[in-house]
């Protein structure tokens, strides 16, 4: 049974946590994503987002990150 929907780390509210299932995009993006700790199986939880949406700042292994909302967009979770 397929997802009807995908569900991003955009989609994760302030003060949740979600996992990572799995990036999206290839190339240079993804490799900055990774670069950044984000891997699959990794918690990630969202602490704060901008008024406008634009930085969403998470904690990630026991760090602070502020990550673009397309980044968070091509982080698929679960």
């Amino acid at each position: 049974m397929a997802e009807s929907q995908e569900r991003t780390l955009r989609d994760v509210r302030i003060g949740d946590t979600a996992t990572v299932r799995r990036l999206k995009g290839e190339g240079a993006l993804k490799r900055h994503i990774m670069d950044m700790g984000i891997t699959k199986g990794t918690d990630v939880f969202v602490r704060k987002v901008a008024p406008l949406g634009d930085p969403i700042e998470v904690t990630v292994r026991g760090y602070e990150l502020s990550l673009r909302k397309s980044e968070a967009e091509s982080i698929l979770v679960q």
